[in-house]
């Protein structure tokens, strides 16, 4: 199970911003209900662990939804 279906049409890019990485993450405009959730939870989880993940590894990250 996926979160999106049409995954080809999923894209990531980083870079970094301020000392501080910054994904920017952008899917077809269909699936962006999807990629933020009700009420925002699944974007807001998503920046969760990623933000988790980072402190993990001894940095900062940022997550960008871009439509």
């Amino acid at each position: 199970s996926t979160l999106v279906p049409y995954t080809t049409l999923f894209r990531s890019t980083g870079t970094e911003r301020r000392g501080m990485s910054v994904l920017e993450l952008r899917t077809a405009p269909g699936d962006m209900g999807k990629i933020i959730g009700r009420q925002g939870r699944t974007a807001a989880a998503l920046r969760t662990l990623l933000a988790v993940t980072a402190e993990k590894h001894g940095t900062r990250a940022q997550l960008d939804i871009k439509d």
